[in-house]
């Protein structure tokens, strides 16, 4: 091996929750457990070492009004890096972020293409918005548009009954579904309400979003078919000001989305008891701010999930779940160090101490 630079990494490296090592290299950008022959110039950074967090429900190029340029798409990505997210599941973008792939010094994106929803039922400027016998077709055109995910709008506010409804007849989601995953690609969807979650589930969704309408003669239909929920808990945070904002209107509505936020720990917590698989999404880009990743962990936290398990759910599990390595031998050093243990408080995570992405300290 020619001398070259290395990065050293020390203290403790979190693997796994109980895979505790005392350091690792880093050597053209991989990780190795084995001090490299020949190296020189090496930069060493001391803490305590976890995979690149994951924001499992974040969008890239998004706006309050739809897609942003380009530039705004970039301070995007940078906010998320600077907060330690370093692999993002993009769940529904208008806009073209390929040109991010490109940058070694932005995170990593895994695409679901741009938003599927009915006409008129969901935010203007997001989504394709298509009646049924249109999903198929959309559903294939955004399975090659993204990286192995589709995002469908399961339910929206319905102007004629006042409150949330699903978007979509079971049959049409059942061939969507279908579809989307004879091409390779799994399926997501928004859904805020209890009355699209059965027929998407039976359809053979892979994931929800927000997942708040979860009840109890639900929760056991989840956990059977694996289907995995990222809650957005910071995001649930704002519905008592759209449920303000909605009242004079849609009163129905509002009241609908106050219960659902005033149940939403317990829903998140009835969720992972039953072992529905629970990972850590900010819903970042619209109208919230990019950045969230620490806020989202510690409301898993409050909503009783143990402390370990939220870690894994922006960490080990979340990679797995979504097919990226961690801190594996050979693996792209994607890494974030900590001044002390975020097992023992997740609180640590909104400090990183050093953040390094393609084996470059970057942050």
């Amino acid at each position: 091996m020619s001398e070259r630079a290395v990065l050293h990494v020390k203290g403790r490296v979190l693997v796994g929750p109980d895979d505790v090592r005392d350091e690792l290299w880093v050597v053209d950008g991989r990780i190795s457990y084995d001090r490299p022959v020949g190296a020189h110039d090496i930069r060493t950074v001391e803490g305590w070492a976890l995979p690149g967090l994951v924001d499992a429900h974040c969008h890239v190029g998004l706006g309050a009004h739809g897609p942003v340029d380009d530039d705004v798409a970039e301070k995007q990505a940078l906010t998320d890096r600077e907060a330690g997210t370093l692999l993002i599941r993009d769940a529904g973008s208008p806009s073209d972020t390929r040109w991010v792939d490109d940058r070694d010094d932005l995170p990593k994106i895994i695409r679901a293409g741009r938003h599927i929803a009915r006409t008129r039922r969901y935010i203007r400027g997001y989504a394709h918005e298509i009646e049924p016998e249109d999903l198929v077709a959309y559903v294939a055109q955004e399975a090659g548009r993204g990286d192995g995910w589709v995002k469908l709008v399961g339910d929206w506010i319905d102007r004629d009954l006042g409150d949330l409804a699903p978007t979509w007849p079971r049959e049409a989601v059942e061939a969507g579904i279908a579809e989307a995953h004879r091409l390779g690609a799994r399926v997501t969807a928004h859904c805020f309400a209890e009355s699209s979650l059965r027929d998407l589930v039976e359809a053979g969704i892979d994931c929800i979003e927000h997942a708040t309408g979860l009840t109890d003669d639900l929760i056991p239909l989840f956990a059977e078919r694996g289907v995995a929920i990222v809650p957005t808990l910071v995001n649930i945070a704002t519905f008592p000001d759209l449920a303000d904002g909605g009242e004079s209107k849609y009163p129905r509505w509002s009241d609908h989305m106050r219960r659902l936020y005033e149940r939403r720990y317990d829903t998140v917590r009835s969720a992972y008891d039953a072992g529905i698989p629970v990972f850590v999404g900010t819903d970042a880009g619209g109208t919230l701010p990019h950045g969230l990743v620490a806020a989202e962990v510690a409301e898993l936290v409050t909503a009783g999930i143990p402390a370990v398990e939220a870690l894994a759910a922006t960490t080990w599990r979340a990679r797995a779940w979504l097919g990226r390595p961690g801190l594996e031998e050979g693996a792209a050093a994607d890494l974030v160090v900590y001044e002390s243990d975020p097992r023992a408080d997740v609180r640590v995570l909104a400090a990183p101490r050093r953040i390094v992405l393609n084996g470059r300290v970057v942050g």
